[in-house]
């Protein structure tokens, strides 16, 4: 099984090279195979089919590993220490890979580079750059600000001052979604604790998952350090007050701005039981209030100021089809002829903001139980309303999804959200244009997800069969969480 995913993961890292951006002067595209290989049609769909192959194989694997952690019949400590296994040898081979089905991890090198130069990236963009540190980056970002917080930036501003080769700036900001790897490795066991929920499936279904390792790893995207900050928020709140969740609440908005999810469930579990509305309010003006101040205060000390806050609009720039107001926007457009993508998002964002107040006021205080399942919902929401949704934004509730008690249906669903969101990793905009690679890549992720789907429905019925076979017998340990 960790075998299986570590050849798969091998996989995704050689035929990331053949299909991802690099930069073209960069040693690694200038190889004669690789280079070969890049060139042609028939090269990039050989190596999209081996990375699609790859994702197939570290999936399957992940499969097997969440139902042997859901083996009630073995100690917990056990079945826990098989998920860090798992995810720490599946993480090894993306180390060193470029940034696969995303251009963002050439973009934080750039942006390190400027913040190293003592230029700050709010204000100025990559594109007054030269080099090999720019040519990757995406085109469409290469004369916008970013819109991200400055803890990535203070970083990647300390890596650019050891090697200005991007390659190894990437990996620089790799080590920080490690960071946020480990952080939920510590908070999610713990908050799944508080809904009774098995630690080690818990622990399987974010550690492992193709999703949080194919784009938090492998996409070096910031969000898992934001997704860790956020769950590790919830559990110091809980055992050491208010002020100290807020503080880290405010590190992981430092890091990017929906990490302030996690001041819902700060609010809720600081409280005491059955609190009124002014105390609600009161306590969610604290919580905000230093959550802001911590990042204003690392925006001075740091001197790159709040200035992102100014960009935050630069991801609305682009309609992705995962997003439901901007695609009923364009819905809308189609049947009136009129320009209304603006307003059906303003209308998510807005109701995005009634959810979050609704949960705040009318959830139970003082419970860590229902604080979770708060944040949860309002996570949910928050990737659910965003008029921007790329897969990797399901990192941000994932967290907190699975430390709660699901119903059977719901665990599924997560469960194939979690896998079908890594496997579709490559159908991503570094393929644009390439129609005839697109084509390929779509039937055969639809043919392996088939596969994987029939292949793993058998598997949990014979598990089922033999839980009823154990059982009948007196012998058997409590039903797996697999089939509740």
């Amino acid at each position: 099984m960790v075998r299986r995913g570590v050849l798969g993961y091998v996989l995704v890292l050689v035929g990331g090279l053949v299909v991802s951006v690099l930069p073209a002067s960069s040693a690694v595209a200038s190889l004669p195979l690789v280079a070969d290989l890049r060139s042609s049609t028939g090269g990039r769909m050989l190596g999209l089919a081996v990375v699609v192959v790859g994702l197939g194989l570290a999936s399957s694997a992940w499969l097997r590993l969440v139902r042997a952690a859901g083996d009630l019949g073995v100690r917990e400590d056990d079945r826990t220490a098989l998920v860090h296994r798992a995810t720490a040898a599946w993480t090894l081979p993306l180390l060193l890979a470029p940034p696969l089905f995303s251009r963002d991890g050439w973009s934080y090198a750039a942006q390190g580079v400027l913040t190293h130069l003592g230029l700050s990236p709010y204000v100025w963009t990559p594109s007054i750059l030269d080099g090999q540190v720019v040519e990757a980056v995406d085109p469409m970002w290469l004369a916008t600000a970013t819109p991200y917080g400055p803890l990535p930036l203070v970083w990647g501003s300390a890596a650019a001052g050891l090697t200005t080769d991007p390659w190894l700036l990437v990996v620089a900001h790799r080590l920080l979604a490690l960071v946020g790897l480990a952080l939920l490795a510590w908070a999610v066991p713990r908050l799944s604790r508080w809904s009774r929920v098995d630690p080690a499936r818990a622990s399987a279904l974010v550690l492992a998952s193709p999703l949080v390792l194919a784009h938090g790893v492998g996409g070096v995207h910031n969000d898992l350090l934001m997704a860790g900050l956020a769950a590790v928020a919830l559990v110091v709140a809980a055992r050491h007050g208010w002020l100290v969740g807020a503080l880290v609440v405010g590190l992981g908005v430092a890091v990017k701005l929906p990490a302030g999810v996690a001041g819902v469930g700060v609010v809720l579990v600081t409280l005491p039981a059955a609190a009124r509305v002014s105390a609600r309010a009161t306590r969610a003006t604290q919580v905000g209030a230093v959550s802001l101040l911590t990042v204003v205060c690392i925006g001075a000390v740091s001197h790159l100021g709040v200035g992102w806050v100014h960009a935050l609009g630069v991801p609305g720039e682009v309609q992705t089809p995962l997003s439901v107001s901007t695609q009923l926007g364009r819905l809308a457009h189609l049947l009136t002829g009129a320009d209304l993508v603006d307003a059906f998002r303003t209308a998510g964002s807005v109701l995005l903001v009634v959810v979050a107040v609704t949960v705040g006021l009318r959830s139970r205080s003082g419970d860590r139980r229902t604080a979770l399942r708060a944040t949860a919902a309002v996570a949910l929401a928050l990737v659910v309303l965003s008029p921007v949704v790329h897969h990797w934004y399901v990192l941000w509730c994932l967290p907190f999804l699975a430390a709660v008690e699901l119903p059977a249906r719901g665990w599924q669903a997560l469960l194939h959200a979690s896998w079908l969101g890594g496997l579709v990793a490559p159908l991503d905009s570094s393929l644009r244009g390439a129609d005839a690679v697109i084509a390929v890549g779509v039937a055969v992720v639809a043919a392996t997800a088939l596969v994987q789907a029939v292949g793993h429905r058998r598997a949990e019925i014979r598990a089922e069969v033999r839980a009823g076979a154990q059982a009948r017998t007196g012998d058997a340990s409590p039903t797996s969480p697999i089939s509740r």
